[in-house]
């Protein structure tokens, strides 16, 4: 018969909900907080309850929502990636390009001799002196172009 209202007494004990009171001594200098308060100390509601079980109200999602986050997400870092990569492959292109600039220039102002291959008959030319400074401009803006 013990054994039975032990057992009882433990299963309810699960059950119970806790209340926190605020505990003031007489004097109303020390303040303590607890569950029951001290004999000569008064007791004021702190609103504070604990209910086991309470904290997952949150509704549980499907499998089938969980799924789909799951895709989601997953789309998503692959969009990130895509972006990634392209952006650095920009970044690589442009460095290359500012670096070709920067040599055509810094071949304009030695005043080494610059030929090119001519589009039409396929004849190699080359700059004329007063060239020069029409085509330093131009290499001029690919640098400041390309180079930041």
């Amino acid at each position: 018969m013990i054994k039975t209202i032990g057992v009882i007494l433990m299963l309810l004990s699960g059950t119970v909900y806790g209340q926190l009171y605020k505990c003031v001594s007489p004097s109303g200098k020390l303040v303590e907080y607890a569950s029951v308060c001290p004999p000569g100390t008064q007791q004021e509601n702190t609103g504070i309850r604990n209910a086991p079980g309470s904290a997952s109200s949150v509704p549980q999602k499907s499998t089938a929502e969980r799924d789909a986050d799951f895709r989601k997400r997953q789309m998503e870092k692959q969009d990130a990636a895509a972006k990634q990569d392209k952006k650095s492959a920009e970044d690589e292109q442009r460095q290359l390009n500012c670096d070709n600039a920067r040599s055509f220039l810094a071949s304009l102002k030695s005043g080494a001799r610059i030929s090119r291959t001519d589009p039409k008959t396929g004849e190699r030319v080359f700059l004329e002196d007063k060239d020069y400074a029409s085509e330093t401009a131009n290499a001029q803006r690919a640098v400041d172009a390309n180079c930041k």
